[in-house]
This record gives C-alpha cells, structure tokens and sequence, in this order.
C-alpha cells in the first residue's frame, strides 16, 4: 500500500486528534474521546488542568464544528479503525491511555482493542465513563431518525443547554452529528474485534445515573489486567467541566497504569 505523503498525513491527524496545551517531553499522553453530539473542545478544561504532565489529546470526529462539511461516521467499528489507525502511525513513544464517556467510552474502548490486537500497541489503560460493558448493552430506544427525540433524550441527560431547543441556529450545528451518533450507538454490535485488553480498566457513573452496579462492574470482563471502579454524585454528565475532583480522579487514574507524575498529590479516589 501506498501511504500518502508526510504533510497529507499530519493534516489528517491534526484534523482528527487535537492538542489544547504544551505538555514536557516525558509526559504522559491520555487521549479523550466525546460523548454523543460532543467535540474535542469539551476536554480543553481537563487538558488545562493536567498540563505539563499529561498530554491531553482529544478526538475531533467528523460531522461537527470546523469538520462539519465531512460526513459523520454510522458505525462505531469503522470509526474506531480510523482513530487507531492515527494513533498508531508512527508508532507511539509510550502506550497511551484512552478516556471515553458515553458513547466515547465505546469508541474508546473499540479503538484501545484495535491498538492491541491489530496494531500491537497495546493502551497503558483505559477509562469508560457513563456507559454500560459492551456485552450488558441493550438494544438502544434511540435510533437518531427522530430529531425531537434526540434532542429531548440529550437535554434529559443534563449538561446541555436547554434553550437549544429554541435555538434554529444551534439546532442546525449540533443535530446532525447528534442523530449520526444516536445511529452509530443503536448500530453497535460487540465483536467487530477482539475484545479482552490486556490494560487495566477503570469504569466510572453519576450515582443519580441510569446505569447499574451489574452495568459498571461488567466492564471487569474485558480485561485481563487490574479493573477498578467510583461513582460520584451527580447525573450522566457528573464530570461536565471537569471540576477539580474529577481532575485528580483521571489524574489517579492515569498514575495508577503508567507510574508517578511530578511531584507527589494527594489521592483523592478509591
């Protein structure tokens, strides 16, 4: 195969995988992937607050924001082939960890098994956030076809501004991508990869979310490695903004697979 040139690569990566802030030579890299109807941008607070230590990426799909004239990805598998492709060419320094919440926990979670099991870069872990094991799930009631109700279904969950709704404009940019990946979840199907990582996983819920103990701890299933798990108070979106405890659980979280960062915090998860 014919690879393309080195500038048509690097614009290709830059377009999907997103920088907000230096980090030192040897930091860590946590590469975050958004929820559904969500962007990059959303992790610019947690890539603020782990800076220089962790190098914070975050995934930019298509179909929203300054992509928006490409068409969204339907199938989370080939979604999930296209980021590890990128994170895997060239060949990373250090074995990332990979962030999802929501749907980006299974877009996390389908990529970190093609890092491993396609590509040989195995994750140095990875964190699922409001989103049950891959094998718990059910059949979506949400097929993205209904705008009314992917927008209803997106306000219910919190986090999302309310006067969207009456907002022709906001309608216009978030709504397309949203349906896309309502339709991307309702499609998912496990297999497409092999599914056990040899990472550790951390599986994290809002208390006052939908989800399960059986939802969460089933997560334990998919690796061969350490798992661990917290709930914290709130909703679906309980880490929207990434408030300073949120910030030093990811941080645990990332020093508990990859070893010490800087000077010595305090710990602040279980």
């Amino acid at each position: 195969m014919t690879l393309p040139p080195a500038h048509d690569r690097a614009r290709e990566r830059a377009a999907w995988i997103r920088a907000f802030h230096d980090a030192r030579e040897q930091a860590r890299t946590l590469v975050c992937f958004p929820h559904a109807g969500g962007t990059a941008g959303q992790y610019f607070p947690l890539s603020a607050a782990l800076a220089p230590d962790v190098r914070v990426l975050a995934v930019q799909y298509p179909g929203r924001q300054d992509r928006c004239a490409e068409p969204a990805f339907e199938d989370i598998a080939l979604l999930a082939d296209e980021i590890a492709r990128l994170l895997a060419e060239p060949q990373p320094a250090s074995s990332p960890v990979l962030f999802g919440h929501s749907l980006g926990a299974l877009v996390a979670f389908e990529t970190a098994a093609r890092l491993e099991h396609r590509h040989g870069v195995a994750p140095a872990g990875l964190i699922v956030s409001g989103m049950q094991a891959p094998y718990r799930r059910t059949a979506s009631r949400l097929s993205g076809d209904d705008e009314e109700a992917a927008l209803v279904a997106l306000l219910g969950l919190g986090g999302t501004d309310p006067a969207i709704i009456d907002h022709p404009e906001l309608r216009a940019m978030i709504l397309p991508a949203l349906r896309s990946d309502f339709r991307a979840a309702a499609n998912y199907r496990l297999g497409s990869c092999p599914s056990l990582l040899s990472c550790p996983i951390t599986a994290w819920t809002g208390r006052d979310d939908e989800l399960t103990d059986g939802d969460v701890h089933a997560w334990d299933e998919h690796t061969t490695s350490a798992f661990h798990t917290r709930d914290f108070a709130g909703g679906h979106f309980y880490l929207d903004g990434f408030p300073p405890l949120i910030v030093e659980a990811v941080r645990t979280a990332v020093t508990r697979t990859t070893g010490s960062i800087g000077h010595s915090r305090s710990r602040t998860d279980t």
